[in-house]
């Protein structure tokens, strides 16, 4: 007998080689008609694979992320058995499943190739295996036996792909008269797919190496339920209303310019409106932390970044050296504000009195993006972060730390940003190449960033791998208002910099230490922020933050002087807003203000001139009534009150 640990503690004893589904078939017959896959002692497996030691067991359902990921990797293959029926001879690459679905990779040939235009067939053909029931079946082959099947099939990715693997390495999963190489898991057998989308085809290198051949990408989706295809397609429509490319254009918020050159946004005057805003929004918040405001230059010594290593790390990958007509001078367009933060902090001595110094800039960067990677403000070559660096004492990091945390925790709510999750990025263990510094200072860092978001009650996961080559981070990882993902808010901790900096400060013994630095950006960049909350809010932004709070509407142009004066004195409360004095009809001002969705239409006529009034529309919801202008400054300055947590930012 062996004892199965659930995921609440409790512990049943079955007899060795009990698979996954008799487990779930214990526990109650609706787990075990839900259960995709298992998770025994940290690894994803067939439902079928049995168990043969003592082990801590969870059913993976749709509810899942790695029951999804399972039931998108056997729709990768049942694709590839699709392909294959219809394209005969076709080659396959690999078919993962990814964040929203799966793709495979294929090479169909000379004069062969497949586009939208297919997919209705193909599709077809996927309902048409899934209604066979094939199951998932799972062999051990030796890898002989593999090369040789391949061999003659004639695939030659899959050989490929097996120069790295050894016996005791590869396995095989058929279904139907598909086979194919996978180390899976994958489902018992097909019935569960009840809805078939494919969504797209592009271009993908083998391996992702361009010297290599471009393959076809096939991409899809796939729902346990008709109803859960339908919803998810309804959100990608939605997305794309909400495209943060499409609105910035159609509310002037930014653009872009071929003759500037890809990838450097221009802001317009109504986006540099919104950018200035939360810029001074988290000035106020860092000056009451207690930061320092800094500005340094855009380009800096290549010196500086041999110095701090990141010409080392990114210098290949970077905007190439800038030369001067003073041989052997090098200059580089600025990739990171850190070093530069570090050369002032050595700008005097410094005293275990003086720390911590939290030095703040909102600091434009440059990094080459490759053309293929840019994507309006999510991916640019030039961008801005709310960049801080704070330097401490090694007694001080996790009271710093807590600190940072509570302004990241400000932000997001001020933004209404409620689902996040923190993520813990931890070095590889298993790869500490890539990393500098010393164990004891990468332990140190991890345990402080750890206990830290412990105390704060933060929702974590824990990635290895995903620290920065400097040390480990916290990670904000933001879902938006269509239950996205996306990574904002950065905190990392440092012993690294300051040593190849050489910083110091005097202890109280005389002696002279290593500071700690903390990295810190809340906001990420100013244009990947944006560009994630334009998506979220749709272009509706807080009350206080919108470029354009109010719009002033005169019913004809013998009402314009009142429309002035009520502007005047929205105006000396801080609002901000204009008059539309063009000769339409107030019907046409109404709509193009929803569309540009100004948060308050003011209407003003001979009613509202004769009582000092204006009449109130708000944006989505429409007439609210008419007050004394005084009384809408109230109401609005309450309800910015209300979204800053009692703090009036008009």
């Amino acid at each position: 007998m062996i004892d199965i640990t659930l995921p609440d503690g409790s512990v049943r004893q079955f007899e060795a080689g009990v698979s996954g589904y008799d487990v779930a078939a214990s526990i109650s017959e609706g787990l075990a008609r839900n259960a995709l896959s298992v998770r025994v002692n940290g690894e994803v497996r067939d439902l079928a694979r049995p168990i043969t030691e003592n082990a801590k067991v969870e059913i993976l359902t749709w509810n899942d992320p790695s029951g999804k990921a399972t039931f998108w990797h056997s729709s990768a293959h049942l694709l590839a058995e699709a392909l294959e029926a219809l394209y005969p001879g076709v080659k396959l690459g690999i078919g993962p499943s990814i964040e929203n679905g799966f793709y495979y990779d294929i090479d169909l040939g000379e004069g062969r190739a497949i586009s939208t235009d297919d997919f209705p067939k193909i599709e077809q053909k996927m309902v048409e295996l899934v209604k066979k029931k094939s199951q998932y079946i799972r062999r051990e082959v030796p890898k002989a036996e593999a090369i040789a099947y391949f061999e003659e099939k004639g695939d030659p990715y899959k050989l490929d792909l097996l120069q790295n693997l050894e016996d005791g390495q590869i396995t095989f999963y058929t279904q139907g008269d598909f086979t194919d190489l996978c180390r899976g898991p994958h489902l018992p057998d097909t019935s569960p797919i009840k809805a078939v989308k494919l969504m797209n085809v592009a271009g993908a290198y083998w391996r992702g190496d361009e010297k290599n051949k471009q393959l076809t990408r096939i991409y899809g989706i796939t729902f346990p339920k008709a109803k859960e295809l339908t919803e998810y397609l309804e959100k990608l429509e939605e997305a794309k209303r909400r495209d943060h490319r499409k609105l910035g254009k159609e509310l002037e918020l930014f653009a872009f310019s071929e003759k500037v050159g890809a990838g450097l946004p221009l802001w317009l005057p109504k986006g540099t409106a919104l950018r200035e805003r939360l810029e001074q929004f988290l000035r106020r918040a860092q000056v009451k932390a207690g930061y320092l405001p800094v500005v340094t230059p855009n380009i800096g010594s290549k010196e500086l970044y041999v110095t701090s290593g990141h010409y080392e790390k990114y210098g290949a990958d970077s905007f190439q050296p800038i030369k001067t007509p003073n041989p052997g001078e090098e200059f580089m367009l600025k990739p990171m504000n850190c070093p530069h933060h570090c050369e002032i902090y050595k700008t005097k001595p410094r005293s275990y009195r003086d720390l911590p110094l939290r030095l703040a800039e909102f600091g434009t960067v440059y990094r080459y993006e490759q053309s293929g990677e840019l994507h309006g403000l999510t991916r640019v070559r030039g961008f801005t972060q709310d960049d801080a660096h704070i330097f401490c004492r090694p007694d001080q990091v996790k009271e710093e730390f807590l600190k940072v945390i509570d302004i990241v925790l400000y932000v997001l709510k001020a933004l209404d940003f409620p689902d996040f999750t923190a993520q813990i990025s931890l070095r590889d263990p298993e790869n500490k190449a890539k990393y500098i510094g010393s164990d004891e200072n990468w332990a140190r860092a991890e345990a402080a960033i750890q206990e830290a978001a412990t105390e704060k009650g933060l929702n974590t996961v824990t990635e290895l791998g995903e620290a920065a080559f400097y040390g480990p981070k916290l990670d904000f990882m933001v879902r938006d208002a269509l239950g996205r993902k996306w990574q904002l808010g950065t905190i990392q901790v440092d012993y690294n910099l300051p040593e190849r900096f050489e910083l110091e400060y005097v202890a109280p013994d005389n002696s002279r230490q290593r500071p700690v630095m903390i990295h810190r950006a809340p906001f990420g960049s100013l244009e990947r922020f944006v560009a994630v909350l334009i998506e979220h809010c749709a272009g509706n932004f807080p009350l206080w933050l919108s470029p354009e709070q109010f719009a002033i509407l005169p019913i004809s142009e013998k009402y314009q002087d009142y429309a002035q004066q009520v502007f005047e004195r929205l105006q000396a409360a801080e609002l901000r807003g204009s008059i539309d004095n063009r000769d339409e009809k107030i019907g046409r001002k109404i709509r193009d203000a929803e569309i540009a969705k100004v948060p308050y239409m003011l209407i003003v006529g001979e009613k509202e001139q004769e009582n000092g009034i204006v009449s109130v529309r708000k944006h989505g919801e429409g007439d609210v009534g008419s007050m004394p202008v005084d009384a809408f400054v109230r109401s609005f300055q309450g309800q910015v009150a209300d979204m800053m947590e009692g703090k009036v930012v008009a």
